[in-house]
């Protein structure tokens, strides 16, 4: 008997709304709990179940409330490399980089700011790169906690932004700092994309050492991982960042590559 194909790396979500229905399900379970066995124990319940909703939208790689991809199907040597928060000065140098190194990345954009340099956008993709949506005005410090509206119009006009600039509706989304709530999936499906978590990192946004940032990425590394870095890095040293990365991945024995379109 054949063995069952793989599961699409490109998952939509279908049932964005089933978190409502678990979600009062699960409330109806501990007023139950509550009413049987005192408050205590339905107080007791009732953290539990909001700290597992916090714990889904704040980890990265969650599936509570839908789909995502956190690494690619282990088989030839290859890795995904993404680099989030552009178009930006780096973009560029970055290009150039991976030129140079016959790696192919992922860029993660946000749509503001690719709509004040829409040449870069073109760029990216003339290069035989791949464009994704990374939110249209990148709001970090509170994407975690957007309501529906406003998450959509998030997605939504990122989506209409780089289809607008590039002629080709972007097919991956990254959620800002991979918090992604219960909200997030509803327009994914709207638009047709699939959320994109990472399985490697170097925290680079942050740390400005690219030695570092190079080592803490290459404990990820295996067939299929997926690497996040980004450009713009307030510490000026993104391009040196990406530049060691590809070194170190190249070192491993691996290629940067785009997943199967």
């Amino acid at each position: 008997m054949p063995a069952p194909p793989p599961p699409p790396l490109h998952r939509v979500p279908r049932r964005p709304h089933a978190w409502l229905l678990a979600a009062l399900v699960a409330h109806g379970l501990v007023a139950w709990l509550w009413w049987r066995a005192g408050w205590t124990w339905g107080l007791a319940a009732l953290v539990g179940l909001h700290l597992a909703f916090v714990w889904g939208t704040l980890r990265p790689g969650s599936r509570l409330f839908g789909p995502v991809l956190r690494r690619l199907p282990a088989g030839s040597p290859e890795v995904w490399l993404t680099i989030d928060d552009g178009p930006s000065d780096d973009t560029p140098a970055i290009l150039d980089l991976l030129d140079a190194h016959a790696a192919r990345a992922t860029f993660f954009l946000v749509g503001a700011r690719a709509e004040a340099r829409p040449a870069l956008v073109r760029e990216i993709a003339a290069r035989g790169h791949g464009i994704g949506n990374h939110s249209q005005r990148h709001p970090q410090a509170r994407f975690w906690a957007l309501g529906p509206a406003a998450m959509r119009r998030e997605i939504l006009e990122c989506q209409a932004t780089l289809a607008r600039i590039t002629g080709r509706a972007p097919r991956w989304f990254r959620a800002v700092v991979g918090h992604a709530n219960p909200f997030v999936h509803a327009p994914l499906r709207e638009a047709g994309l699939a959320r994109v978590a990472w399985s490697a990192r170097g925290y680079d946004a942050v740390e400005s050492d690219p030695v570092r940032i190079a080592q803490r990425v290459a404990r990820g590394l295996a067939p299929g991982a997926i690497v996040l870095l980004h450009e713009g890095a307030p510490h000026g040293r993104s391009v040196e960042a990406v530049a060691e990365v590809l070194r170190a991945v190249e070192a491993a024995g691996y290629r940067a590559a785009l997943p199967p379109d």
